[in-house]
């Protein structure tokens, strides 16, 4: 959920005449709206029609087929050992996926052409250097620790400023939004919310401005991929108002809610999208009740798959079982899992986490890639019973 913005020459009214400056022709609106156009929305003014397209040509989608896992076992992936370069549309490594969601890791060195995904929202967590995400709504600086929310359909290009440019990335089937819980039946976060609108960080005020030729755009959609020739440039808005643009919000924004004994991780949540939650873990205090359990305890997914995403900081609970920054964890349902050997006793005199953690929880069983089973320790499962207590 994003605030009304306007940017740029918008007419007075919604759904008027209008000839853009420059030119001699009525410009074209384009309403961009969600669930039927009954929630969020934006209006934007082209000078010329968006729908002008002059060939489109299949494109051969080469990514991973997705196998069950098989057998059922925990799983440390290494993405250290991914391929790097590319862009951070086509660099994209998918290592695990269902119906519902696809989740990559990408080191790009390149700047990516233009590109719109037309079957749900996309979730961009940066991990390292910094980029910027040009858009037909204007641009967005961003840089290590920021997610990215990109709306379904939304033309963009990313821009790397500072490489490499390493990110976790979610594509949805759906729309991503702050849960329901942190919003009034107005829209508008509620006192205790982890995060609120002043930290969510739109495009900034200036458009972007791109020569009228024709320009290629590659479409992900429910078929497949497809390239368009667009007969204009897509980037030739020159203003839009609305609810419903790409926006960045800072992990170090978000607040941690913390307890004398320990939270379970929906106090952790910071987005929802169907069938799965995004959760944000930062340095926070310790659990403080006498004789507390600081790391987490013992538990069993039982309706969700577990993915944690290593950013930065001592994964206290993770320690001597090989997981360090960059790694990603696979805890599926059906598999019982908790601290490692040695995390409670280190954990004792302990007063604050210093972690940071990327955990996406999917509701319906992950299925994995060759290249996630290619980049996974084949250890890691065995690493609890290392204890002398088993």
């Amino acid at each position: 959920m994003t605030y009304y913005r306007k940017v740029g020459e918008v007419p007075r009214k919604r759904h008027l005449r209008f000839v853009p400056e420059g030119t001699e022709s009525f410009g074209s609106e384009e309403l961009m709206g969600t669930h039927g156009f009954s929630q969020s929305s934006s209006l934007l003014y082209h000078r010329y029609s968006p729908s002008a397209i002059v060939s489109a040509e299949p494109v051969d989608d080469n990514r991973p087929e997705l196998v069950a896992d098989a057998p059922l076992l925990p799983r440390h992936l290494r993405t250290g050992e991914l391929p790097r370069g590319g862009d951070v549309v086509n660099g994209r490594q998918v290592l695990m996926g269902n119906d519902d969601v696809a989740i990559a890791f990408v080191a790009a060195d390149a700047d990516s052409s233009l590109y719109r995904n037309a079957i749900g929202d996309e979730l961009v967590y940066v991990q390292s250097g910094r980029g910027r995400l040009e858009s037909v709504f204007g641009t967005l600086d961003v840089a290590a620790g920021d997610y990215v929310v990109i709306p379904m359909s939304t033309t963009v290009r990313w821009v790397v400023t500072a490489g490499p440019l390493e990110a976790l990335v979610l594509e949805s089937a759906g729309h991503l939004n702050p849960p329901q819980r942190y919003l009034n039946d107005r829209g508008q976060f509620v006192e205790g919310s982890p995060y609120s609108e002043r930290d969510l960080r739109g495009p900034n005020e200036v458009l972007v401005v791109a020569d009228d030729e024709e320009t290629d755009v590659l479409v992900r959609h429910r078929g497949g991929l497809t390239r368009y020739r667009y007969a204009h440039h897509p980037f030739d808005v020159i203003g839009w108002d609305g609810t419903l643009y790409p926006f960045a919000l800072s992990i170090h924004d978000f607040e941690p809610i913390v307890g004398a004994i320990h939270q379970p991780p929906p106090v952790h949540q910071t987005f929802e999208g169907p069938s799965l939650v995004v959760c944000s873990f930062v340095p926070r205090p310790f659990d403080f009740y006498p004789g507390a359990i600081k790391v987490p305890y013992h538990h069993a997914n039982v309706d969700s798959d577990e993915v944690l995403f290593y950013s930065a900081g001592n994964f206290m609970s993770r320690g001597n079982s090989g997981i360090g920054v960059g790694s990603i964890s696979m805890h599926p349902a059906g598999f019982v899992h908790g601290p490692q050997p040695g995390s409670l006793e280190r954990a004792i005199d302990a007063d604050r986490t210093e972690e940071l953690a990327v955990m996406i929880d999917t509701f319906h069983r992950l299925k994995l890639t060759e290249t996630a089973r290619a980049i996974a320790a084949p250890e890691y499962a065995w690493t609890w019973a290392a204890s002398t207590n088993r």
